[in-house]
């Protein structure tokens, strides 16, 4: 549809003259005297493109252009100005005018400046339009790509889950030893006051932890008796083999820190790397207390459970040596109540 036109000029002839030229082109006229009428007319009706007479009784056409593109930033204004006031209709320009026309007019240069104008807001509002449905469909296909990247997660989630569960089945674990001590380390961390996506990186890290044993021969892995040394090398692969299998999966990126580090003391002296204090990553730091409580308190093939007093004395005794002082002052800070809740099974 053509657009809506204001002709603001104090002169009836040219209004008409102007409004009877456009109006064979299809565009819809309206006309006002002076400024104050053009200024009833902007608020009134869809005007879309304007003409302004610079010089009209009482309020001149620039005051009248500042309020158009005040109200209608997206308005196109012609100024309609006299050979001798040339500098105030560049100035308009300066002002946001679109353009100007001078008295006597050459009504095919109006035409063609209209029509220039016309086709130059089709083209923006064809671009608003196309910009506007672009991101529409950008964030619908985000939300797919969102759906679909939740529901592969929900997948290694459940996948590795059953793949831990089956580990645990083979060592002989009453219950779920990985699936345990991920619960007490998202209590720990929300201790120590993690953020959310931190502390769920070191949950699938804790659940992880052990995935490098499917790479331990069931000779060694099941062994009842003790570990030669030979077979001792062979066993403390194992964080390496889960670090291996976990580093290429940007889904396990933090998780896979924690299970390469796992085995690592705070005195140096663990392995696979013999890191020592800080440069041991928080995630392992903490579940080497985590592996502990666990450890202890949950029956083995060669001892009952241990009451958790017996954990408290463990940590106090190791720390510093095992243990990162530090989180070992968190960890007593956490009540009996508060670990059993969260492993939902009682303590001896």
């Amino acid at each position: 549809m053509k657009e809506h036109i204001l002709i603001a000029d104090d002169e009836e002839m040219i209004r008409d003259l102007l409004s009877a030229t456009l109006g064979k082109e299809g565009y819809h006229c309206h006309q006002a005297s002076n400024a104050d009428e053009g200024l009833a007319m902007l608020e009134s009706e869809p005007i879309e493109i304007a003409f302004l007479d610079i010089m009209m009784p009482g309020r001149s056409g620039v005051e009248l252009l500042k309020d158009a593109r005040s109200k209608k930033p997206d308005i196109s204004v012609l100024m309609i100005t006299a050979l001798n006031d040339m500098d105030t209709a560049l100035s308009c320009i300066h002002l946001g005018a679109e353009d100007y026309i001078t008295k006597p007019f050459n009504l095919d240069r109006v035409l063609l400046t209209v029509r220039n104008i016309s086709e130059k807001r089709r083209l923006i509002k064809d671009n608003r339009e196309y910009q506007t449905n672009l991101e529409l469909k950008v964030r619908e296909q985000t939300e797919v790509i969102r759906e679909a990247m939740g529901e592969v997660n929900l997948a290694y989630e459940h996948t590795l889950t059953a793949l831990i569960r089956a580990l645990d089945a083979r060592e002989k674990e009453v219950g779920s030893h990985s699936e345990r001590v991920m619960t007490y380390t998202v209590l720990m961390a929300q201790r120590l006051g993690i953020d959310k996506e931190d502390s769920t990186a070191m949950a699938k890290g804790a659940l992880l932890h052990d995935i490098g044993k499917i790479g331990i021969s069931d000779n060694i892995l099941l062994k009842p008796g003790k570990l030669s040394d030979e077979e001792w090398q062979l066993m403390r692969r194992h964080p390496q083999v889960g670090y291996d299998i976990l580093k290429g999966i940007r889904y396990f990126k933090g998780a896979a820190e924690l299970v390469l580090c796992h085995h690592e003391r705070f005195d140096g002296n663990g392995y696979p790397h013999a890191l020592k204090g800080k440069d041991i990553p928080i995630s392992a730091r903490i579940f080497a207390l985590i592996d502990t409580l666990d450890a202890m308190t949950s029956d083995r093939p060669y001892r009952k459970a241990l009451p958790f007093q017996a954990v408290i004395d463990e940590v106090v005794r190791c720390r510093g040596y095992q243990f990162d002082p530090e989180l070992v002052d968190v960890f007593l800070g956490i009540g009996k109540g508060e670990w059993e809740t969260a492993a939902g099974k009682m303590f001896a």
